[in-house]
């Protein structure tokens, strides 16, 4: 049985004793709650794929405390530095080389010669990685391809009984994971949107790209960062977007005043506000997977801007071919 702990004093030692002894934690982040466990530790980096059932060549993204111990596993540039102080703590991943020596497991990062490193924005997972005092590997706290979880009982609705605990952070207030931004190259990539929007990293660092959606990977295959499978964030129903119609038999994920017809409705954000429709995604396709005797969700358009682009990701994923 997975324990669930309090975020106190108590409970967040007991889930760093636990993650040192090479156990698996759930522990909330500003954007998703992770999977916690020991990133320079191989046996503890397998058991998350094993909990998760995740392909061995989707690599894991390293959770620091701080910058300096971030930047002290990988090679930072000027760019990585200034990312790091406007973006950090916050919802972005940084992909860049990993440092000689690095201690991090080479199973955390797929066998790349990258590492992906962030530092989230949420007081009790700070505590909890200052007190474990090495990296945690933190992929998103769900079964892979799953929706993934905002809240404590979301992660033990699949992972109850497979891992050791879960770190009850509360709700998780972007709601969708973080952007990957790609800077082992010349040029900075945005390989996945997230709770950090282009327009910020553009803002920013000048001329950003944004990598086309991944093909699906082939068996073996190593992607360059985490969060790339084209299949992923998936309920069990179909999804259908940009739907301009509801049918009796479809649950509906609203934006905006909502279209008749449907069987079930979740409004994400009655007013069109993207940073609320993002916060309700995952509750949302929750919600409606859950409603019995639907055979698909319809998903109403959502602009394809700012964080709506992180959105449609999401949703892109969780409608494709499985």
């Amino acid at each position: 049985m997975t324990e669930l702990l309090s975020p106190t004093r108590d409970g967040i030692l007991r889930a760093a004793a636990l993650l040192t002894a090479g156990e698996l934690v759930a522990f909330g982040t500003e954007t998703v709650y992770g999977l916690g466990g020991d990133a320079t530790n191989p046996q503890a980096v397998a058991a998350i794929f094993a909990a998760k059932e995740r392909p061995r060549f989707n690599p894991l993204i390293c959770h620091y405390p701080s910058a300096e111990a971030a930047f002290a596993h990988v090679e930072a540039d000027a760019r990585a530095r200034l990312a790091a102080a406007r973006f950090w703590p916050g919802p972005l991943t940084l992909v860049l080389r990993r440092a000689p020596h690095c201690p991090v497991a080479l199973l955390t990062g797929a066998g790349l010669d990258t590492l992906a490193v962030r530092v989230p924005a949420n007081p009790v997972a700070t505590a909890l990685l200052r007190a474990v005092g090495r990296p945690i590997a933190g992929p998103s706290a769900n079964r892979s391809g799953r929706v993934s979880p905002t809240t404590a009982a979301h992660v033990l609705d699949g992972l109850d009984g497979r891992i050791a605990a879960v770190l009850d952070s509360g709700p998780c207030p972007v709601g969708v994971e973080s952007t990957v931004l790609d800077l082992s190259g010349a040029d900075p990539v945005m390989l996945r949107p997230g709770g950090v929007t282009l327009e910020d990293l553009q803002a920013c660092l000048g001329s950003v790209r944004s990598a086309p959606p991944p093909a699906a990977a082939g068996a073996g295959e190593a992607l360059r960062s985490p969060g790339m499978l084209s299949s992923h964030y998936a309920p069990a129903c179909p999804v259908r977007l940009n739907a301009a119609s509801a049918a009796a038999d479809e649950g509906l994920l609203a934006f905006g005043t909502p279209l008749p017809g449907a069987a079930a409705t979740f409004q994400l954000s009655v007013a069109g506000d993207t940073a609320e429709a993002a916060a309700r995604l995952f509750d949302g396709l929750r919600s409606l997977d859950r409603v019995a005797g639907l055979r698909g969700i319809a998903v109403m358009p959502i602009p394809d801007a700012g964080l709506g682009r992180a959105i449609n990701d999401r949703l892109r994923r969780a409608a494709a071919p499985r």
